[in-house]
């Protein structure tokens, strides 16, 4: 009787043993998966994101080259996923990748990429492009995500629209004076006049120091945890 009660006493003691094991196993892996959660979250600030910068240097089509190097600034501060903060004042690098001068085309444009951007934890690619700018200024976005930036108006078309009015008007002039060869000749000389009172071909595209520049986020912007 006595061998009996043991033998129930020690299967008892085994069984709480057991179940105090499991409890305590679950529970480690409980917290392990507490501790890691926050790392199955990338900290990254998500593409998509737009946020406003401000150029340090002016940016000229016809004054500047390919691969001029120039500088910004960010005006807006930048959130990752896992609430960190990326401030305003972050320096951003970037170079002219192309350049059409208003000269040549009649309507300048400018190309800009985006290299690099300073953060708590040193320089980290940028993969942004051009979203906008306030003022004359046209923004399409390329095929290259690089942001094709125009003038809005051009002196080219102006010049065109300004001969063929001073051609008009004297060949109206000339015709009235001397019928068809008086108006060839009255053409031809208020397209002179109309050309030289618009002054100029081209106009460049001209983006002063401290313009702001609305860009926009083409692949994430991975921070370090």
């Amino acid at each position: 009787m006595r061998l009996k009660f043991s033998s129930w006493a020690l299967g008892a003691t085994v069984l709480a043993m057991s179940l105090g094991c499991f409890a305590y196993i679950e529970s480690a892996l409980a917290a392990q998966a507490d501790d890691s959660a926050p790392s199955a979250v990338a900290n990254l600030v998500p593409n998509g994101t737009h946020f406003l910068v401000r150029l340090d240097d002016e940016l000229n089509s016809g004054k500047n080259r390919v691969n001029k190097k120039f500088s910004a600034r960010t005006l807006e501060p930048l959130q990752t996923t896992r609430g960190g903060i990326l401030p305003p004042g972050a320096k951003i690098r970037g170079h002219v990748s192309r350049i059409e001068p208003g000269g040549l085309t009649g309507r300048a444009r400018l190309w800009l990429t985006f290299d690099d951007i300073d953060t708590h934890r040193g320089r980290l690619p940028l993969v942004a492009e051009v979203s906008s700018i306030p003022g004359d200024y046209a923004v399409r976005p390329g095929e290259s995500k690089e942001g094709e930036i125009e003038a809005r108006t051009s002196k080219g078309t102006r010049d065109l629209e300004a001969a063929a009015a001073g051609a008009a008007i004297g060949a109206a002039a000339g015709g009235a004076a001397h019928g068809a060869k008086g108006a060839a000749i009255g053409a031809a000389a208020g397209g002179v006049a109309g050309f030289v009172a618009s002054s100029g071909i081209g106009q460049e595209l001209d983006l002063p120091k401290g313009t702001k520049i609305d860009l926009v986020l083409d692949r994430p912007l991975y921070m370090a945890p």
